[in-house]
């Protein structure tokens, strides 16, 4: 009988998640498509990477003291993370969150201990907005920092520092292209600037849902969003601090329909059940892909984030009900 002697302590295992090769839309660009797949967090997104980094920095800085709390404003998932983080270091965690996003992401939080403080979702520039409300939030509470996790750019170093050199040794050192959609545009900053510290030649794209101004700020240089997405956690309409320097080579505009498409051939085809965050990112993967084979590139390797899990969003993505109210097609097998 072996006896295991490796000591692991529970915030290593955010980070060193498996790569995947996804068959269907490798078929689909005529490249290689690889997924990292971040729902493999013990918070099941992305989103753990930035947490921790965050509050590890705000520790560092001494910011951060015994006892004290954590507040964030967040679509959900970085407030799961900075729970979860701040829970294994022995923090509290106020967690503000617009109120249209899914019950799931609520129902986690409660669960994990979070402070849940829900505003009605408006635009940046209002005060009330939940980034604003977590800011005042945290200057009222005694002992508390706040994240700001669009602007601290300690979110894009956990990519840098981490996903970078992750995806790099995964794949042997050979990757052509590296796309994400952008909420706080900390992963797809953070990643791109780490992977061009080992080939400037990697080519870096936003894949942009629509709502969003991104697409048309890289493309024509001017913030101006068009049409709308149900996506959650994804969408922006300034250059946040994670952004700024952010080595973007081109961009893609990809509707909710288009993710749509993706979710459900993940699920029915390759067994991954992911949210609509994900499925964008690969209909964007696979225009990368399609750019570099067109170019001549002999057999270009594109990567990817699968940001979270599907389970995360039962009550709408996978809820026929919710579909038809959004006007969405609704998968086959939900009738």
């Amino acid at each position: 009988m072996t006896t295991a002697t490796a000591r692991t302590k529970t915030l290593d295992l955010i980070g060193n998640t498996p790569i995947v090769l996804l068959e269907g839309p490798s078929k689909a660009a005529g490249c290689e498509i690889w997924g990292k797949c971040e729902f493999a967090n013990p918070g099941a997104s992305v989103k753990d990477r930035a947490a921790l980094w965050i509050i590890r920095d705000a520790e560092a800085r001494g910011e951060l003291l015994p006892g004290g709390t954590v507040v964030e404003g967040t679509a959900g998932n970085t407030g799961i993370g900075i729970a979860l983080v701040a829970n294994a270091l022995g923090y509290r965690t106020i967690i503000v969150m617009p109120d249209n996003q899914s019950k799931e992401k609520m129902d986690t939080l409660r669960a994990l201990g979070a402070e849940l403080v829900l505003v009605p979702p408006t635009k940046f520039a209002d005060p009330n907005h939940f980034v604003h409300t977590s800011r005042r939030l945290a200057e009222e509470t005694p002992g508390a920092v706040w994240a700001n996790q669009f602007d601290n750019v300690a979110n894009r170093r956990a990519h840098i520092d981490a996903t970078a050199p992750e995806i790099w040794e995964q794949l042997g050192g050979r990757i052509d292209g590296f796309t994400c959609a952008v909420g706080t545009g900390g992963t797809l900053a953070g990643t791109g600037m780490g992977l061009k510290a080992f080939d400037e030649n990697i080519r870096i794209a936003l894949t942009d849902p629509h709502g969003a101004a991104l697409f048309n700020y890289y493309a024509h240089g001017e913030l101006k969003a068009e049409g709308s997405s149900v996506a959650e956690g994804i969408g922006q309409g300034r250059i946040t601090a994670n952004l700024e320097g952010a080595p973007i080579d081109t961009q893609f505009r990809i509707s909710d329909e288009e993710g749509l498409v993706w979710v459900a051939r993940l699920l029915r085809e390759e067994g991954l059940c992911l949210g609509l965050s994900s499925g964008i990112n690969v209909a964007g993967a696979v225009e990368l892909g399609r750019q570099l084979v067109a170019e001549g590139r002999e057999n270009p390797r594109v990567a990817t984030i699968l940001c979270d899990t599907g389970f995360r969003y039962l009550s709408s993505l996978y809820n026929a009900d919710w579909l038809r109210a959004k006007n969405l097609p609704v998968f086959d097998w939900l009738g």
